[in-house]
């Protein structure tokens, strides 16, 4: 069992550093995991919430739970793990670590962000569930900074979270028996979606 737990916690971390595993080694690693699918949920879920401190393509982690455990199971577990990582985050921003965020940005930039979250963290918070390079857990941060309403942030977190899961996991389902190739897509498609919502993102922060 500990064999099939440090794989799948370092087949992300493999991906995050850009060294891309041999086909073989991809599916080895996947392998294992099924042999241990019973626990392969749970690291799935904690390297998910690491992803607010630690560089791990949570994406790549989602596809991998897809492969494992199908679209609809590995769909559940990843909403779980990004809401509940989400709201993780948040709560963060309500704690001491708050004080220091705030002497760090200063009141200027506090109130920007506040207007900003005001009139568009919802779709802020929409949109960037899936990107890569922190920016969903900046988001995260940001929201619990600025004070945005929890009901107001549960809701989009839940409506951006969601689908991103199921669209992760079916790519890992879809090509469960080429995981190298599942894995990758799931690694290159946000960066190639951080353009888009970006520009989405402009008109509706001014």
């Amino acid at each position: 069992m500990r064999e099939g737990l440090v794989v799948v916690g370092v087949l992300p971390l493999v991906l995050a550093s850009c060294a891309i595993p041999t086909p073989q080694e991809a599916s080895d690693a996947v392998l294992r995991l099924r042999e241990h699918q019973g626990w392969a949920w749970a690291v799935g879920i904690a390297l998910i919430w690491a992803d607010l401190v630690l560089p791990i393509p949570q994406t790549a982690v989602i596809a991998a739970l897809g492969i494992i455990y199908g679209t609809l199971i590995g769909g559940l577990v990843g909403s779980l793990a990004l809401i509940t990582g989400g709201l993780l985050g948040y709560a963060l921003m309500l704690t001491a670590a708050r004080r220091l965020a705030h002497r760090l940005a200063g009141p200027r930039s506090l109130h920007k962000m506040e207007r900003l979250f005001e009139h568009g963290g919802a779709w802020a918070i929409i949109l960037t569930r899936s990107l890569p390079y922190s920016v969903p857990e900046a988001m995260v941060f940001l929201a619990g900074l600025a004070g945005m309403p929890m009901r107001k942030f549960t809701a989009a977190l839940t409506v951006g979270s969601v689908p991103a899961a199921f669209a992760f996991a079916a790519i890992g389902d879809g090509w469960a028996d080429q995981p190298i190739l599942a894995l990758a897509v799931s690694y290159v498609l946000p960066i190639l979606l951080l353009p888009i919502a970006l520009y989405l993102m402009r008109p509706r922060a001014r």
